[in-house]
């Protein structure tokens, strides 16, 4: 089983060849191929951590579609002063499948 940890939108994600992960926004469209930066390389019992050797590695992935994640509501109160204030966030998020890593 080889799989690999990659850095992709500000966080690691596991993933492995079919594997589709859903990371921060990345600019293009859907259907065009993304490179992620390889920061651990895992083949069967060989690992690999080495930043030489993982310069090499090359995890590609695919762009599925643009998203947006679950709504987010922040409400600040303030007792006995009226204040209040009501806000909303939805996180702009990209799904990527993963088509090879080398």
């Amino acid at each position: 089983m080889v799989y690999a940890i990659v850095k992709a939108g500000g966080r690691q994600e596991k993933v492995s060849v079919g594997d589709v992960v859903v990371v921060d926004r990345l600019s293009g469209d859907a259907g065009s191929t993304v490179q992620l930066p390889a920061l651990l390389l895992v083949d069967g019992d060989k690992v690999t951590s080495d930043a030489a050797a993982l310069a090499a590695v090359q995890v590609t992935a695919e762009i599925v579609r643009d998203e947006k994640g679950p709504k987010i509501d922040i409400l600040k109160y303030k007792n006995k002063t009226g204040y209040r204030k009501r806000q909303g966030h939805r996180q702009k998020l990209t799904r990527l499948k993963v088509t090879g890593i080398k």
